[in-house]
């Protein structure tokens, strides 16, 4: 900044008052310094900038895994509401790791932003760093929950969406099993199984729990591999297989295709495959895969309102909040 400030000639403060709040200048100044930016191809240090402020127009967006397309979707919504309410996002991956995930936290921390919003590794999230940062910043958690944690959280109801699937399969064909990860990455995958016992105990059918060996998520490989094996092994005693994801249910669904089985709810299919997520490519699976479908948009709407409430009345709500949406069933052909 000294330097744009000796080859410009507008003062330091005055520059220093336009990277904070360009409007904060008058109209001429600030087009005087915008031409000096363009003249000069100056850029501002963000990291520098942001020490002397005491909160920015930064809003933080933590997921576990960008490359899994669900949280490719639900980022880029919370993306373009923080855009459209006048903030800036800064979205950042954890990939599986605790250590990034952290480190994450600690980026976002040095550029001081107005809040964050994170969805949380789950069991191997470092809770002790998480409540450390959200004691400075304000932190709403999305998707996954840890109870405590933060000012609020927005998500998924696990419980009723399971049920729905659940019923669903139990009224239009055999009841099904459960397929899931013995050590799953996916946070919600524990209180998924819950509510499949919970479910089938309900609507009176015994309930079969079946776990994939395998960490990480490469759920399709998974899904492939593990499924392919207790489906050659006529492991299943229902011809209805419910998976805890719907990428896990991709893979199963390759592996069923590999093994000549006829997926689907007509005559002379072999059996029935569901998910859960509606996940980007469900759609296009073949048959396309029949899963549970989360509200996107309003669980992006609903975090981002509650996170900016906070910043914008400038206090801490006095009790912490959980807000739950319902899913909607997908009725395609595997199921």
């Amino acid at each position: 900044m000294e330097e744009l400030a000796e080859v410009s000639g507008i003062s330091r403060p005055t520059l220093s008052k336009y990277f904070n709040n360009p409007d904060s200048v008058r109209a001429s100044t600030r087009l005087r310094i915008e031409k000096a930016l363009a003249q000069y191809d100056y850029r501002p240090n963000v990291y520098a900038m942001n020490q002397n402020r005491e909160r920015t127009r930064n809003i933080g967006v933590v997921v576990p895994y960008l490359a899994d397309p669900f949280f490719t979707e639900i980022g880029r919504v919370l993306e373009l509401a923080c855009i459209e309410a006048g903030y800036s996002p800064i979205l950042l991956s954890s990939h599986g790791s605790t250590k990034l995930e952290n480190e994450n936290l600690e980026s976002l921390r040095a550029l001081k932003p107005a809040g964050v919003l994170l969805a949380p590794l789950g069991r191997i999230s470092d809770r002790k760093a998480i409540d450390s940062f959200a004691r400075e910043v304000p932190l709403v958690l999305f998707d996954s929950n840890l109870e405590g944690a933060g000012e609020a959280f927005v998500g998924a109801n696990t419980f009723h969406n399971v049920d729905l699937m659940v019923e669903y399969l139990c009224r239009s064909g055999q009841p099904p099993c459960l397929f899931e990860m013995r050590t799953p990455s996916n946070p919600n995958a524990n209180k998924r199984r819950q509510a499949y016992l919970e479910s089938m105990a309900r609507h009176g059918h015994e309930a079969h729990v079946f776990q994939a060996d395998g960490d990480g998520w490469d759920f399709e490989e998974i899904g492939s591999s593990e499924g392919g094996r207790m489906l050659a092994d006529k492991l299943f005693p229902t011809r209805t297989i419910l998976c805890s994801n719907d990428r896990l249910a991709i893979g199963m669904l390759s592996a069923a295709y590999s093994l000549g089985l006829k997926v689907g709810h007509g005559d002379g299919c072999d059996l029935r495959i569901a998910g859960h997520d509606d996940h980007p490519f469900a759609r296009f699976t073949c048959p396309p895969l029949t899963t549970i479908a989360q509200d996107y948009a309003a669980i992006a709407s609903r975090a981002v309102e509650t996170l900016f409430g906070i910043i914008e009345s400038d206090q801490r709500p006095a009790a912490r909040t959980e807000t739950l949406y319902d899913g909607r069933l997908v009725m395609r052909g595997s199921a």
